[in-house]
């Protein structure tokens, strides 16, 4: 006989069986649903064979019935419409004080747009960002809820039983914010990670291009990383890679196709920095390579028209080396994770999140790709100074840019004498060198802008705030 279940979850792809499976691990039993019936039977006969706590549910009626009250229902399934269309089917099976999560990649407008929506009909709304893949939901994924605080803690032990823990032994999932706090948190987190992959992926390219090192030299590279500052999922997983050989006993990593793929998240950073007006670059960058990757048939006739140099050199032509690259890998980290933290301070404000900067450093800590000893540095940074404007500014930060930026310069200027394309460290570099000028040349930008178009422009010589006009098509005697 099935008896009254903790938690419901409705989609059962693999990421929504492995949360299941870490659910009952943690002791909580679960109702599951799925619009395919038979992925029931399947789940139930083959991954969650013998286990008794975990019932199946014909139809959403039966589904709703089995939930012990207050209901907690799980949505696990693809972000969008489908999300709008299962909160309508499951609605009218709930009751006031009931709870919907939605626990996919869902756009944080959505989830602010779906908690105002369920508030009004009494029944809360989470939407929960959840990083780490099937491992990380099956193991203990990073958790970062948001939406309608009061439902918080009618569903905290659950979230923070099943989420990963930290190296210290912390636990990755905390309340972030109202409305869609949590999936904004989430989306930061995915562009972070664009980045990420991004500069690794630019350092393995100079390693490859321009110090003609083997896999197995790189393999060695990436392992001695992965000890030391850069201690990361991202770098570990990246050293295991070199060592993969194919059937032939050649590279495999050489024999995959060089067009990445992308499902929205790092895109959505890009158009909230520029709604925002904050200098999201490198996650931008990163982003924008991968939309080039994409033009693999125009990249192979371009390679046979347009001209670069040889970018063939020995290492002692270079101008860079292996600890060039590892500090400049460090000091554009820095700086890509300092933009999104900009980013999520511009956002709290505008949008009245009192977000915790320390505790989100400490979610993603554990669980979630971009998981990295780094994290407890901006973590120790917040709790130094919860008033901190930018982790640039922060002493243990501002040492170590000051200690790379000559690296991070040899690379830049290597890679372009040597015809390697490095978006990402280009960038971070530019922006270094824009945040640290005192003055741009953006006075110009203004004058232009009055010229034509009568916008105004405030002098340096007069009160912040007093706006003049030129009339520059006027000759003076």
């Amino acid at each position: 006989m099935k008896g009254k279940a903790d938690i419901g979850v409705i989609g059962l792809a693999v990421m929504g069986q492995n949360l299941v499976l870490n659910i009952n691990d943690r002791g909580y039993s679960a109702a599951v649903y799925n619009r395919t019936t038979s992925k029931i039977s399947d789940f139930l006969s083959g991954p969650a064979e013998g286990r008794d706590t975990v019932y199946g549910a014909e139809d959403l009626e039966e589904f709703a019935d089995l939930l012990e009250r207050p209901r907690k229902v799980m949505l696990m399934v693809k972000a969008g419409e489908v999300v709008d269309q299962f909160i309508q089917m499951i609605l009218p099976y709930l009751e006031q004080g009931d709870v919907i999560i939605d626990g996919g990649n869902s756009h944080y407008q959505d989830t602010t747009r779906r908690t105002r929506y369920l508030r009004e009909r009494g029944v809360y709304f989470v939407g929960a960002g959840i990083s780490g893949g099937e491992q990380g939901a099956r193991e203990g994924p990073s958790i970062m809820p948001g939406g309608n605080r009061e439902a918080w803690p009618l569903v905290r032990d659950i979230f923070q039983s099943i989420a990963a823990r930290n190296d210290e032994g912390e636990i990755c999932c905390d309340w972030v914010g109202a409305d869609g706090a949590g999936h904004y948190v989430k989306m930061v987190h995915n562009g972070i990670e664009y980045g990420d992959m991004q500069l690794i992926c630019e350092a393995y390219n100079l390693m490859k291009q321009v110090l003609n090192l083997s896999h197995e030299e790189m393999h060695r590279v990436f392992a001695e990383w992965n000890k030391g500052e850069l201690n990361s999922y991202l770098i570990e997983i990246t050293a295991e890679i070199m060592t993969r050989r194919d059937s032939d006993g050649t590279a495999l990593l050489e024999k995959i196709r060089d067009t990445a793929g992308e499902k929205g998240t790092g895109k959505w950073t890009g158009v909230s920095s520029m709604e925002l007006g904050v200098p999201v670059t490198l996650i931008g960058e990163a982003v924008y390579a991968r939309f080039l990757s994409s033009m693999k048939d125009q990249r192979e006739e371009a390679s046979r028209v347009l001209k670069g140099p040889d970018p063939a050199f020995s290492k002692e032509e270079t101008g860079s080396s292996i600890e060039d690259i590892r500090q400049a890998l460090y000091a554009s980290k820095i700086i890509s994770y300092a933009q999104g933290y900009m980013l999520m301070s511009k956002a709290g404000y505008s949008m009245g999140w009192d977000l915790n900067f320390s505790g989100i450093a400490r979610m993603w800590s554990g669980g979630c790709i971009i998981r990295s000893a780094f994290l407890k540095d901006i973590q120790s940074a917040f709790n130094r100074n919860k008033e901190l404007s930018t982790l640039l500014m922060d002493d243990y930060f501002s040492e170590i840019l000051n200690r790379c930026q000559e690296s991070l310069r040899n690379v830049v200027t290597s890679s372009v004498r040597h015809a390697v394309p490095v978006p990402a460290f280009s960038t971070a570099l530019s922006f270094y060198d824009g945040y640290r000028s005192s003055r741009l040349p953006a006075n110009l930008l203004q004058a232009q802008r009055d010229y034509f178009g009568a916008h105004t422009y405030e002098r340096i010589d007069r009160k912040p705030g007093e706006f003049f006009h030129t009339d520059w098509t006027k000759r003076e005697d």
